[in-house]
């Protein structure tokens, strides 16, 4: 699809050289910046392979483009973030993510007290985080105030404050504080910084149980609780790595046309917190992670040490942030890496189930009604099966009334059927069993029924309708070639209608779809746990009991492999692995 003569022969000259492209709508207007290893490669593909979604609508808009050669992949990275900052393309995104981490700082010298700083530069303080959470760091300067008598005021009084009284501070305004005794209080601090609380909860203990002895229960009762302050502030800090060294490890996880990538943040051995975005998919996998990390160290600080997943984009990375970067294959490390796929997996679900949850649900339903020309349907009913290799296979319903979920009217289906692993059959004797019950107990049928996996199923829901002679609507919730759904499908007249990913409805449908597929995942994990059975992970070389735990609570049914990529499945398992866990997905549909 090639939009003027321009840029065909503009195609025909591009060199075999790495690069940016900038590409330009009618107006002349800067529209999108891309780098690539191969700039004919890259820039033809827009035009001679079939695009869909954003990447679609961009290439529609292009009339020219420019393009920048550069020596190296680093040196087309930097650039193209650099025209990126400059002209602010539309379509492409940065990563929205403003804040500066806040450190918690320790005066070195004299009397030592604590403050928040927005950066690591005063070289009169240690400095532990940063914290991707300011809240966690107050809540440990208030807890640390507490048990150690450190001076808080920040200009020294003519006389004792209430601290002071309070045995929460030693006095400097009115007692000479010898530097061996701040040195003391100093070292014991950093070491409760740096994760290791061991000391101060014996100590605390030690005085809790004397002060019960002595019946002095309140204050007793006072000690309890600082210890359990204690465990709640560092319950989300737990020291995963006995190195201590700062390292960052990140995770990613793509479905219908968005990407979420997530960054866990290690400081010194300890987990701070972690960083969450969740952006429209544009470009392939590895250009958009290389961007996006690049972007986030633009604005925070880097880690000794970053770990990921794709060995393609690790040399790049690393020579242009200046760090250690790691692509691990077992351990400790690929441990920690699972963590952030299923973190990022997590929130990219979490995002389909809350976005848009201020819309107005009844006019969508509206909506939903006007495109599928019947009535507003305030009574919907969602199907999903579920098994794994064809054992424990499940159906469930789950039903939204007025647009909001009733979980009192969910409904489990064992299924009966022979073939387990036969996903139609499944669908047909659980619709089956609904319907014929609605009817036989003359109930009122729902307005809509949808179900998730394209135009066979929804026939098959077609055919269970006439033949049980009941009048329901009936839907379907259509994947492309990406099982990325982007269609409802009229069950009555068969049309395809497409959907605009960015659409309140097109959430509204998917908060509805997740819910379903959860509903039927739990239920097959409660029901997987009561037997010993075969997986599809079974019998594949370099899958061991371990990672075999691991998959089966990321993946734990077949329907929640069919959108996996092998890139998401290389993060927690060898490549050679996943692929054959892929081939042997793609042969059970």
């Amino acid at each position: 699809m090639i939009n003027t003569e321009i840029v065909k022969r503009k195609i025909e000259l591009l060199p075999d050289h790495p690069g940016c492209y900038l590409m330009k709508n009618k107006d002349g207007t800067i529209i999108y910046v891309g780098k690539a290893k191969s700039l004919v490669k890259r820039v033809k593909q827009y035009f001679t392979r079939p695009q869909e979604g954003k990447v679609f609508r961009m290439v529609l808009e292009v009339t020219d483009f420019d393009t920048i050669e550069t020596d190296s992949e680093k040196e087309s990275l930097l650039l193209e973030i650099n025209l990126i900052q400059k002209y602010y393309p539309k379509y492409n995104i940065m990563l929205k993510d403003g804040k500066m981490y806040p450190y918690i700082a320790l005066k070195k010298m004299g009397d030592p007290y604590l403050k928040i700083a927005r950066n690591d530069r005063d070289k009169s303080f240690s400095y532990f985080g940063p914290f991707p959470n300011s809240g966690s760091a107050y809540r440990m300067i208030d807890l640390l105030n507490k048990i150690y008598p450190l001076r808080k005021c920040k200009n020294i009084p003519n006389r004792a404050c209430l601290y002071y009284h309070l045995g929460q501070c030693m006095g400097p305004c009115i007692n000479d504080i010898s530097k061996s005794d701040n040195k003391d209080m100093i070292s014991h601090i950093t070491k409760f910084l740096n994760g290791d609380a061991s000391e101060v909860k014996q100590e605390m203990t030690a005085k809790m149980r004397a002060a019960a002895n002595d019946l002095r229960f309140e204050e007793a009762q006072e000690y309890k609780e600082t210890l359990d302050t204690i465990e709640n502030v560092l319950s989300s800090q737990k020291i995963m790595m006995q190195d201590h060294i700062d390292r960052d490890i990140v995770g990613y996880s793509q479905r219908d046309g968005y990407i979420s990538i997530l960054f866990l943040l290690y400081r010194k051995g300890v987990l701070l917190g972690k960083n969450l975005f969740v952006v429209e998919k544009f470009d392939d996998i590895n250009s958009e992670l290389t961007d996006y990390i690049y972007q986030f160290y633009l604005n925070h600080p880097k880690p000794k040490e970053l770990i990921i997943s794709e060995k393609s984009i690790a040399d790049i990375l690393e020579s242009s942030l200046g760090i250690k970067v790691i692509v691990p294959s077992r351990g400790v490390k690929k441990d920690l890496l699972f963590m952030a796929l299923e973190n990022a997996k997590a929130g990219l679900d979490e995002h389909f189930m809350t976005a848009r949850l201020e819309d107005d649900n009844l006019k969508l339903l509206e909506e939903l009604g006007n495109m599928l020309n019947i009535s507003t349907p305030l009574d919907i009913e969602l199907y999903d099966n579920s098994h794994l290799q064809g054992t424990e296979a499940i159906g469930a319903m789950v039903k939204f009334i007025n647009g909001v979920k009733v979980p009192s009217m969910y409904r489990k289906y064992k299924i009966r059927q022979e073939n387990k692993r036969d996903d139609l059959a499944s669908m047909e004797e659980v619709l089956t069993r609904r319907l014929t019950r609605l009817k036989e107990e003359n109930s009122k049928m729902p307005d809509l029924i949808i179900v998730d996996g394209g135009m066979t199923q929804v026939e098959i829901a077609y055919n269970v309708r006439e033949q049980l002679n009941v009048n329901v609507n009936i839907a379907g919730l259509a994947k492309n070639d990406k099982h990325e759904t982007d269609a409802l499908i009229n069950g009555n007249t068969g049309e395809f209608i497409p959907l605009n990913h960015k659409s309140p409805l097109f959430f509204m449908l998917m908060r509805m779809q997740d819910e379903v597929h959860r509903f039927a995942i739990s239920y097959h994990r409660h029901k997987r746990e009561k037997s010993f059975f075969e997986t599809i992970y079974d019998d594949i070389p370099g899958i061991g009991k371990k990672r075999r735990i691991q998959l089966l609570s990321a993946y734990p049914t077949l329907d929640s492999l069919k959108s996996v990529t092998l890139e998401e499945l290389k993060q927690i398992i060898p490549e050679e692995s996943a692929k054959l866990i892929l081939e042997k997905r793609d042969s059970r549909k």
